[in-house]
C-alpha cells in the first residue's frame, strides 16, 4: 500500500514507519520543514497550508502528530497551541484528504483516552460518555476534526491511546531516572488506575486497523490489564530491583504542575480495549510486568549497538 504518516519521527511514528516500511508498503512523511527526499511531503498545519495534489494516490494514513501535552505547565497560550496542534491540523487534514479525486480507504487517527475523563473505579469501553475536563473537551473535538474524511468515504479509525510504555520517551522515559536513584514511589495514594499499552502493541494496534473493514470509530488502544497506580510503581521498581519508598503527594504535584497533574498523573481511567479483543486481536504483552522488561530490554540492546 502507499502510506502517508504525519508525526513520523515522534514516540510512535519512530517505530511504526520501519514496521510498514518491513511489511512491504511504501511510506510517504507529511512533514513541516522542506522535503528532503521524495518520501516526503510538506505540510503547514499552524498555516493551514498543504498541497492536496501531492497526496493522490494514498490508500492509508495515520495521524500521529500533536504538540505534546506533558512537556510543560498547561498555561492559557500553551493549550491553545495543543489545541491547535491537534484539533485545526486534523481538520485541515481531512479537509484535504476529502477533497481528493480518489480518497484514500482507511485514516488512523490518534487519539487518547483522556477522552473519559477521571471516571474513578468505572470500566470504561468504547461505548462509554465522555468525561469533562480539557482533555475530554479536547480529544471529543480532535476525533470531531476527522468527519470531513469519513463524510467523504474514508474509513476512520480513532485510536484512544493509553500510557505508551517506551524507553525512547514518553511518560516511561521520565520515569526512570528517579526510579533507578531508588526515588520512586506511588503519585498521592496511588489508587488511580492506569490505562497502558506497550509500544510493540500500539504498532500492532495500527497494523491491525489497516485491515479489518468494518473496524471504524473508536478503539480503545491499551492493554487488556489496567493497573492502579501503585501497582504501576511496584511492577517497575520490580524489574528495575530498586526500592519504592517515596510518594509525591497531590498538592505538591498541583503546585508544580497545575491543571496538569489533576487531568495526567492523577486522574483514574480504567479503560479496556473491549472492541479490540472482540475483533480477535492478540495483544503481544498484556501483562504489566512482561512488558516493562520487553521495553527495557530492548533499549538495553539498542544502546549495546550503538543505537540512539
Amino acid at each position: 500500500m502507499r502510506v502517508l504518516v504525519t508525526g513520523s519521527s515522534g514516540l510512535i511514528g519512530g517505530s511504526l514507519v520501519p514496521a510498514l516500511a518491513s511489511d512491504g508498503h511504501e511510506v510517504l512523511r507529511l512533514v513541516r520543514r522542506p522535503p528532503r527526499d521524495r518520501t516526503e511531503l510538506a505540510w503547514d498545519p499552524a498555516a493551514g497550508s498543504i498541497d492536496p495534489r501531492t497526496l493522490e494516490g494514498l490508500e492509508a494514513v495515520f495521524h500521529l502528530a500533536g504538540e505534546s501535552l506533558a512537556s510543560g505547565r498547561w498555561t492559557r497560550d500553551r493549550k491553545a497551541r495543543i489545541r491547535a496542534s491537534r484539533v485545526e491540523a486534523t481538520r485541515l487534514l481531512a479537509n484535504s484528504l476529502a477533497r481528493l479525486e480518489r480518497p484514500p480507504r482507511v485514516l488512523v487517527s490518534v487519539s487518547a483516552i483522556g477522552y473519559y475523563g477521571n471516571r474513578g473505579d468505572e470500566p470504561l469501553t468504547e461505548e462509554s460518555p465522555p468525561g469533562t475536563g480539557f482533555l475530554a473537551e479536547l480529544t471529543r473535538d480532535w476525533e470531531a476534526a476527522a468527519a470531513p474524511a469519513a463524510d467523504r468515504g474514508v474509513r476512520v479509525v480513532h485510536a484512544r491511546l493509553g500510557l505508551v510504555l517506551s524507553s525512547r520517551g514518553g511518560a516511561l522515559a521520565r520515569l526512570l531516572v528517579p526510579f533507578r536513584l531508588g526515588l520512586g514511589g506511588p503519585i498521592a495514594e496511588g489508587r488511580a488506575w492506569w490505562s497502558w499499552i506497550a509500544i510493540d502493541d500500539v504498532v500492532e494496534v495500527m497494523r491491525f486497523a489497516l485491515a479489518p473493514e468494518s473496524m471504524r470509530g473508536a478503539l480503545n488502544a491499551v492493554a487488556p490489564e489496567p493497573v492502579r497506580q501503585v501497582e504501576f510503581t511496584r511492577a517497575l521498581g520490580a524489574v528495575l530491583r530498586r526500592p519504592t519508598p517515596f510518594s509525591v503527594p497531590a498538592p505538591v504535584l498541583r503546585a508544580l504542575l497545575g491543571e496538569m497533574a489533576d487531568e495526567m498523573l492523577l486522574a483514574s481511567a480504567r479503560v479496556l480495549p473491549a472492541r479490540l479483543l472482540a475483533a480477535g486481536f492478540r495483544f503481544r504483552f498484556p501483562e504489566l510486568g512482561e512488558a516493562l522488561r520487553h521495553v527495557l530490554r530492548t533499549a538495553q540492546r539498542a544502546r549495546a549497538a550503538g543505537v540512539p
